[in-house]
């Protein structure tokens, strides 16, 4: 895999991780600009645990894969990078 190639999957997935919080959370575009160490957990008084069920249900129907109960914590819901990064890790 080309350098190129990666770092465009890796934006790519930041976006479409993006978009899945801006449109759960409903915060109208905001989430475009927040880079990798913007805080979730904690920070967006819109993600509480409801909406947290809601993000991780639509990155499985986004990017075709399964969360189970046991794979996730409150650290992957600590920053932006941090839920990329778990969502680069289901990919492989």
């Amino acid at each position: 895999m080309s350098l190129n190639f990666t770092r465009s999957r890796e934006l790519d997935i930041r976006q479409e991780v993006l978009a899945v919080i801006d449109e759960v959370l409903s915060l109208g575009g905001r989430a475009a600009g927040f880079d990798a160490d913007t805080p979730l957990l904690g920070a967006l008084p819109e993600l509480d645990s409801m909406a947290v069920v809601g993000v991780l249900n639509l990155l499985e129907e986004r990017f075709d894969f399964i969360v189970e109960d046991d794979e996730i914590d409150g650290s992957t819901f600590a920053t932006v990078g941090t839920l990329v990064a778990f969502v680069e890790g289901k990919l492989g």
